[in-house]
């Protein structure tokens, strides 16, 4: 088979046929008198060999030894490419985490998400997430522990709060008692006995915990600016003070 058919029927190009040429990887049968390398189907099943091997992640290097050997040890080779694997997927999977942190970073931080930001998320990465008491936080049922948003998450109801955070600082400049401000209060509230039904006595304890700089880095949260939350404070004991009234 001249290459150009070699090429047709594996999907795999001229140039890397001539590159596995060169190293000695897949040599072609014979050349024609114009110097085009020629291939049998003995070269053509190696390199659906190759293909194979390459596409589970072995590289070129280790799949010339493979193939070359006469006694390989396929066990061992394919338990430790299996290791190699779990092991990036842990790792990407760290990465994605991060990823799905910085992009709801911004949805937060909006144009002031810099540098300082990405920094102090990796410093916080590399700490210990410690777990919530539930009998210190007066926790009713601990299935409650999952509705707290999640700043890797990508389900609906953390994204909801994001957002929300969000909008809160964007409209600071207006004042907690603004309309725009206590609407989007309303939701926070609304939502608040959507997720957390009468988890009140937890969520008192939680917000302690997230307002305290200290607190929120022993328990590894997102790094709220404290601006921001004291606004919120406010805003809320306004809403409270408000909604009271009209009772």
């Amino acid at each position: 088979m001249h290459i150009n058919e070699v090429k047709k029927m594996s999907g795999v190009s001229v140039r890397t046929l001539r590159y596995y040429d060169k190293i000695e990887l897949l040599k072609p049968v014979s050349k024609t008198q114009g110097g085009h390398r020629l291939y049998s189907s003995n070269e053509l099943k190696k390199l659906q060999q190759i293909q194979f091997l390459k596409s589970i992640g072995f590289q070129l290097s280790q799949i010339k030894m493979m193939l070359e050997a006469e006694e390989w040890d396929w066990s061992i080779s394919l338990m430790k490419q299996l290791s190699y694997v779990l092991s990036e997927k842990e790792h990407l999977s760290k990465i994605e985490v991060n990823l799905r942190e910085l992009i709801n970073g911004i949805a937060i931080d909006g144009e002031e998400f810099r540098i300082k930001n990405i920094m102090s998320l990796y410093n916080r990465d590399s700490k210990e997430v410690l777990t919530f008491d539930k009998d210190e936080l007066s926790i009713k049922n601990v299935e409650v522990l999952e509705k707290i948003p999640n700043m890797a998450s990508s389900d609906p109801d953390s994204l909801e709060w994001i957002a929300l955070l969000g909008q809160i600082k964007k409209h600071m400049h207006l004042g907690y008692r603004d309309t725009r401000i206590q609407n989007i209060i309303n939701r926070m509230d609304v939502k608040k006995g959507e997720d957390f039904g009468e988890e009140d006595a937890f969520l008192d304890k939680f917000w302690d915990i997230r307002i305290s700089p200290e607190e929120s880095e022993k328990y590894n949260l997102y790094p709220v600016d404290q601006e921001v939350l004291r606004f919120l404070d406010k805003a809320y004991v306004y809403y409270i003070s408000r909604k009271s009234e009209s009772l």
